[in-house]
């Protein structure tokens, strides 16, 4: 190889070197700058956390521009420069909508964090939560769908192709629409939910008979945690179209109701007294309403209702199950002739009749 190659700027050796130096400087520039800016953002954790999601993107970056700075200046009789060029000009492309894409996940997360919902009033956290996961989706997507326009756009016969779809924009744009109408309904549902907020991450929701808390919320679909582990998706355009429940629209408490039913001969007060015996001892009981009334008599029972309160609808649940189950044993062993029970006209005259067969 001839040393003067090394400074011929039609030469690849002589590119070849300036495009090592510049990658070389890149990641000193990048290094530096890693440690400046992560003094200067060590006391804001926001900005911490945008800074920490976008270190290893801007690791790769840097080089990418340095090096598309270098095939530009390079001489356009090199062989295969227009090639380069192109390439990583895409390559940059993509890896400047990473950099977004990773400065507004880290800004999602880092907002998140700051408003920890691992507290017992977490209203405002979920809130929170549920905006910033939801707008950041909707942003990545944007991002996403940006890039990947601007790429196409580097080739020639996209352009070409663009321009005859603008040319037939009558019946393609109709086709068009019809298919990107499940996308862009469920990313205007989802700006809706972001913003009016029907429901919230950790949220109870009664969707089509089951109960289940919100896991996640995509730019799509929505995650529900069914009670018993199950995970049921539903659509985000579902929510704008179908009403649903939300226990904890506004607060996470809640009242729980329990139904016993007992013969007419059943007396009230001892059954209060138990009842106000096993919420002083229940944990779940977050003492704000315990009521026990006669709510209906039929022919052969009376329906006895428990009304009682808890913070959230999953202890509402246990609660409902102890204060059952307490109630339950307390007529059996204190008044066993009080359970349901048939009886026969005639009384002890038929039973009478009945033992002489």
């Amino acid at each position: 190889m001839d040393v003067m190659d090394w400074f011929d700027p039609t030469s690849w050796t002589h590119t070849g070197i300036v495009a090592l130096a510049a990658v070389l400087a890149a990641a000193i520039v990048h290094r530096i700058a890693a440690v400046v800016l992560r003094r200067a953002t060590g006391h804001v954790p926001v900005l911490r956390t945008v800074f920490e999601a976008c270190v290893p993107v801007v690791r790769v970056l840097l080089p990418l521009i340095a090096l598309q700075v270098v095939w530009q200046a390079a001489s356009d009789d090199l062989r295969h420069i227009g090639t380069v060029r192109h390439v990583n000009g895409l390559a940059a492309i993509a890896g400047t909508c990473w950099l977004l894409i990773a400065a507004i996940g880290g800004l999602a997360d880092g907002v998140i964090a700051k408003h920890p919902a691992d507290v017992e009033d977490n209203l405002t956290a979920r809130r929170i939560a549920t905006q910033a996961r939801v707008l950041s989706r909707t942003a990545m997507t944007a991002v996403v769908m940006a890039g990947l326009a601007m790429m196409l756009m580097t080739f020639p016969g996209a352009r070409q192709v663009g321009a005859s779809l603008l040319a037939s924009a009558g019946v393609v744009g109709i086709v068009a629409g019809i298919a990107a109408r499940p996308v862009f309904s469920n990313m205007i549902a989802g700006l809706q939910i972001a913003l009016a907020q029907p429901f919230r991450i950790d949220d109870v929701l009664i969707i089509e008979g089951e109960w289940g808390r919100v896991e996640e919320i995509t730019g799509t679909y929505v995650v529900l945690k069914i009670w018993d582990e199950r995970r049921l998706i539903i659509p985000l355009q579902w929510f704008i179209e179908h009403p649903f429940q939300n226990w904890t629209r506004t607060s996470s408490e809640i009242l729980g109701t329990v139904f016993i039913y007992a013969d007419y001969a059943l007396p009230l007060d001892p059954l209060r007294e138990e009842l106000k015996r096993v919420l002083d001892g229940a944990p779940e009981w977050d003492q704000r309403v315990s009521v026990l009334q006669l709510t209906e008599a039929t022919d052969r029972t009376i329906q006895i209702r428990v009304l009682v309160s808890a913070r959230s609808s999953g202890l509402a649940f246990d609660l409902r199950c102890r204060v059952r189950e307490a109630l339950v044993t307390f007529i059996q062993r204190e008044y066993p002739d009080c359970l349901p029970q048939v009886r026969v006209p005639g009384g002890a005259a038929a039973g009478a009749l009945l033992q002489q067969k």
